[in-house]
């Protein structure tokens, strides 16, 4: 009877353990995002930034009124089919598919993440596309299913239409995983329902865009598309974000010729233009430990 007893407690220790880990698993993946105002501080250095840097960088707004800028398109874009040591952890529709190294390497690891949860049955139907393909595209699909040429974010080569070899994108393990954790690898679901009084483009549960981090886990926490969040940071002029305590300042400056921005002294910050009127500056803070 004691080895009984002793056995059940050593199975109960064992149960209890295996939650704790799991709880403390659930935790750790879990990324709180907390946004608030901020003024605009006045520290390290001036840089110049030209009108031509309005057009470049992962947060350019491409839709009907704004199109793909001749600075914007992705000139690297490679041809998945001709280099299959590049293709892990996904199918291809076909042999037209291609996508930058950049994009590619930042999909490759949102997929190794979904692989260790057993979902894998991933199928690129369409990465980037010139005009002349989008253009055909057009022509045969029609303005309800896609857009002209130069006014697709495929044309701009920060996009992904991911597909399942399992079923729709909206019924399939593929799907739901990419909707709930594809933010913290950079990317958001860029047509998602009851937002197309917005974007003017219809639920597209396939299509995903990258415009990398933190932008991606505060569009996810605000429920917001790419129209909206560019329209926030415009209103706030300066917003901080933190992000599994990595703190980020993120600045909208508007740009008609040459205008003068403050960047750290030392320290990682980027900047992109929003293809209408200004610059986005994200200052990389050092991590926040408390």
């Amino acid at each position: 009877m004691k080895k009984v007893y002793f056995w059940l407690a050593i199975l109960l220790l064992i149960g209890y353990g295996i939650v704790q880990y799991k709880l403390k698993d659930e935790k750790q993946s879990e990324i709180d995002v907390q946004v608030q105002e901020a003024a605009s501080q006045k520290e390290g250095r001036t840089i110049q930034v030209t009108k031509d840097q309005i057009f470049k960088g992962d947060l350019l707004l491409v839709n009907k009124d704004h199109p793909v800028p001749p600075e914007g398109e992705e000139p690297g874009a490679v041809n998945l089919s001709q280099h299959p040591e590049l293709v892990k952890g996904f199918s291809l529709l076909d042999n037209t598919i291609q996508l930058s190294p950049r994009l590619l390497q930042n999909f490759t690891s949102t997929l190794r993440a979904a692989e260790k949860e057993g979902v894998s049955h991933f199928l690129i139907t369409s990465g980037y596309r010139n005009d002349q393909e989008q253009s055909q595209l057009y022509q045969q699909m029609g303005a309800e299913y896609a857009m002209p040429a130069g006014f697709s974010e495929h044309n701009l080569g920060l996009s992904i239409d991911i597909g399942s070899t399992q079923g729709d994108m909206n019924q399939v393990p593929e799907g739901e995983w990419l909707s709930r954790h594809a933010w913290k690898y950079g990317f958001i679901l860029r047509y998602p329902k009851d937002k197309e009084h917005i974007t003017g483009i219809r639920y597209e549960p396939w299509h995903f865009r990258y415009v990398g981090f933190p932008h991606s886990a505060i569009i996810q926490k605000k429920g917001f598309v790419l129209e909206e969040y560019l329209d926030f940071l415009k209103e706030q002029k300066t917003v901080t974000a933190t992000v599994d305590h990595q703190t980020y300042k993120i600045s909208y400056y508007p740009v008609s010729t040459n205008t003068t921005i403050h960047v750290p002294e030392n320290g990682r910050y980027d900047i992109s233009g929003n293809n209408m009127d200004g610059v986005i500056v994200t200052v990389h803070d050092q991590p926040n430990l408390n």
